[in-house]
Protein backbone atom coordinates (compact mmCIF):
# COMPACT_ATOMS: atom_id res chain seq x y z
CA UNK A 1 0.00 0.00 0.00
CA UNK A 2 1.03 3.53 -0.78
CA UNK A 3 1.07 5.88 2.06
CA UNK A 4 -1.84 8.96 1.02
CA UNK A 5 -0.60 11.35 4.05
CA UNK A 6 1.23 11.65 6.85
CA UNK A 7 -0.14 12.03 10.16
CA UNK A 8 1.38 15.21 10.78
CA UNK A 9 -0.77 16.46 7.61
CA UNK A 10 -3.74 14.98 8.51
CA UNK A 11 -4.15 16.45 12.12
CA UNK A 12 -3.48 19.87 10.36
CA UNK A 13 -6.39 19.30 7.66
CA UNK A 14 -8.58 18.52 10.52
CA UNK A 15 -7.26 20.96 12.96
CA UNK A 16 -8.69 23.74 10.40
CA UNK A 17 -11.65 22.18 9.00
CA UNK A 18 -12.94 22.11 12.73
CA UNK A 19 -12.24 25.84 13.97
CA UNK A 20 -13.01 26.73 10.31
CA UNK A 21 -16.45 25.20 9.81
CA UNK A 22 -17.41 25.24 13.27
CA UNK A 23 -16.97 29.50 13.30
CA UNK A 24 -18.27 29.71 10.13
CA UNK A 25 -21.67 27.15 10.66
CA UNK A 26 -22.10 27.66 14.71
CA UNK A 27 -20.32 31.21 15.07
CA UNK A 28 -18.23 29.42 18.06
CA UNK A 29 -14.19 29.53 18.01
CA UNK A 30 -12.81 26.69 19.10
CA UNK A 31 -8.85 26.36 19.67
CA UNK A 32 -6.36 23.62 20.83
CA UNK A 33 -6.21 22.95 24.35
CA UNK A 34 -6.34 19.97 26.89
CA UNK A 35 -9.53 20.66 27.67
CA UNK A 36 -11.39 17.28 27.56
CA UNK A 37 -15.44 17.11 27.45
CA UNK A 38 -17.04 16.59 31.01
CA UNK A 39 -19.34 13.88 31.80
CA UNK A 40 -22.57 15.24 29.76
CA UNK A 41 -21.98 14.99 26.33
CA UNK A 42 -22.77 13.52 22.91
CA UNK A 43 -21.05 11.82 20.03
CA UNK A 44 -21.69 12.00 16.69
CA UNK A 45 -19.43 9.47 13.93
CA UNK A 46 -18.77 8.73 10.76
CA UNK A 47 -16.97 6.18 8.94
CA UNK A 48 -15.14 6.67 5.59
CA UNK A 49 -16.41 3.34 3.51
CA UNK A 50 -14.07 4.34 0.12
CA UNK A 51 -11.05 5.91 -0.40
CA UNK A 52 -9.65 5.89 3.34
CA UNK A 53 -10.51 3.12 5.99
CA UNK A 54 -10.84 5.44 8.96
CA UNK A 55 -13.43 7.46 10.66
CA UNK A 56 -14.26 10.30 12.88
CA UNK A 57 -15.83 10.66 16.04
CA UNK A 58 -16.80 14.25 17.37
CA UNK A 59 -17.29 13.89 21.13
CA UNK A 60 -18.78 17.27 22.75
CA UNK A 61 -20.19 18.64 25.83
CA UNK A 62 -23.55 18.91 25.14
CA UNK A 63 -23.92 22.32 26.77
CA UNK A 64 -21.46 23.28 24.35
CA UNK A 65 -23.23 21.46 21.01
CA UNK A 66 -26.58 23.33 22.74
CA UNK A 67 -24.98 26.54 22.04
CA UNK A 68 -23.85 25.87 18.97
CA UNK A 69 -27.07 24.59 17.96
CA UNK A 70 -29.02 28.11 18.98
CA UNK A 71 -26.40 30.23 17.09
CA UNK A 72 -27.07 28.46 14.09
CA UNK A 73 -30.14 28.38 14.68
CA UNK A 74 -30.53 31.61 15.85
CA UNK A 75 -32.59 30.82 18.34
CA UNK A 76 -33.04 31.38 22.54
CA UNK A 77 -33.57 26.80 23.17
CA UNK A 78 -33.74 23.92 20.54
CA UNK A 79 -35.33 20.65 21.44
CA UNK A 80 -33.25 17.94 22.00
CA UNK A 81 -34.04 16.63 18.48
CA UNK A 82 -33.18 19.73 17.36
CA UNK A 83 -29.68 19.40 18.99
CA UNK A 84 -29.49 16.07 16.92
CA UNK A 85 -30.44 17.10 13.76
CA UNK A 86 -27.94 20.50 14.10
CA UNK A 87 -25.10 17.93 15.30
CA UNK A 88 -25.43 15.91 12.54
CA UNK A 89 -25.58 18.48 9.64
CA UNK A 90 -22.94 19.96 11.48
CA UNK A 91 -20.49 16.85 11.47
CA UNK A 92 -21.90 16.27 7.66
CA UNK A 93 -20.19 19.66 6.63
CA UNK A 94 -17.31 18.99 8.79
CA UNK A 95 -16.82 16.24 7.16
CA UNK A 96 -17.54 17.41 3.85
CA UNK A 97 -14.46 19.97 3.72
CA UNK A 98 -12.51 17.20 5.73
CA UNK A 99 -12.81 14.50 2.65
CA UNK A 100 -12.25 17.55 -0.08
CA UNK A 101 -8.93 17.80 1.56
CA UNK A 102 -7.73 15.00 1.30
CA UNK A 103 -8.83 14.79 -2.11
CA UNK A 104 -6.63 17.86 -2.87
CA UNK A 105 -3.87 16.48 -0.50
CA UNK A 106 -3.77 12.83 -1.64
CA UNK A 107 -5.79 12.90 -5.18
CA UNK A 108 -7.76 9.64 -3.37
CA UNK A 109 -11.76 10.44 -3.47
CA UNK A 110 -13.29 9.80 -0.09
CA UNK A 111 -16.81 8.63 0.53
CA UNK A 112 -18.50 8.75 4.37
CA UNK A 113 -21.82 7.38 5.57
CA UNK A 114 -24.29 9.86 7.03
CA UNK A 115 -23.37 10.53 10.73
CA UNK A 116 -24.75 9.12 13.43
CA UNK A 117 -25.82 10.71 16.97
CA UNK A 118 -25.41 8.89 19.91
CA UNK A 119 -25.71 10.28 23.67
CA UNK A 120 -22.59 9.84 25.82
CA UNK A 121 -19.67 8.53 24.38
CA UNK A 122 -19.46 6.22 21.80
CA UNK A 123 -16.71 4.04 20.58
CA UNK A 124 -16.71 2.13 17.43
CA UNK A 125 -16.32 -1.38 17.22
CA UNK A 126 -12.96 -2.73 15.91
CA UNK A 127 -11.60 0.52 15.72
CA UNK A 128 -8.54 1.99 17.65
CA UNK A 129 -7.70 5.56 17.91
CA UNK A 130 -4.83 7.02 15.85
CA UNK A 131 -5.20 10.56 17.26
CA UNK A 132 -7.12 12.87 19.45
CA UNK A 133 -7.38 16.59 18.86
CA UNK A 134 -8.85 18.32 21.95
CA UNK A 135 -10.70 21.47 21.94
CA UNK A 136 -12.16 24.17 24.15
CA UNK A 137 -13.96 27.52 23.60
CA UNK A 138 -14.22 30.96 25.60
CA UNK A 139 -17.03 29.05 27.91
CA UNK A 140 -14.57 26.25 28.40
CA UNK A 141 -17.31 23.73 26.72
CA UNK A 142 -15.04 20.58 25.49
CA UNK A 143 -14.87 18.81 22.49
CA UNK A 144 -12.69 15.81 20.75
CA UNK A 145 -11.91 14.93 17.49
CA UNK A 146 -11.12 11.43 17.61
CA UNK A 147 -9.34 9.90 14.15
CA UNK A 148 -10.47 5.68 14.47
CA UNK A 149 -7.97 3.23 12.39
CA UNK A 150 -9.21 -0.15 11.85
CA UNK A 151 -7.85 -2.60 14.44
CA UNK A 152 -4.91 -4.89 13.77
CA UNK A 153 -5.90 -7.79 12.46
CA UNK A 154 -9.42 -6.62 11.68
CA UNK A 155 -10.96 -7.97 8.93
CA UNK A 156 -11.02 -4.42 7.11
CA UNK A 157 -7.53 -4.54 5.96
CA UNK A 158 -5.22 -2.28 7.81
CA UNK A 159 -5.10 1.61 7.15
CA UNK A 160 -2.27 2.24 8.58
CA UNK A 161 1.41 1.87 8.91
CA UNK A 162 3.54 3.74 10.78
CA UNK A 163 2.82 7.31 11.47
CA UNK A 164 1.04 7.88 7.98
CA UNK A 165 -2.89 7.38 6.84
CA UNK A 166 -2.74 4.95 3.80
CA UNK A 167 -5.65 4.17 0.93
CA UNK A 168 -8.38 1.41 1.18
CA UNK A 169 -8.68 -0.42 -1.52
Amino acid sequence: MNTAMAKEDLEQILDQAVQDVTERTAGVRLHQGDQSPGEDLCTVQITFDRGFRTSLTLCADTKLLYRMACNSFHEESVSSEDLEEFSKEYFNVLCGRIAGAMFRATQVPAHFGPPTFYRGRYEPEGREIQFVLTYSDEQCGGAQLIHHVPCVGSDEGGAVSGEGLEKGV
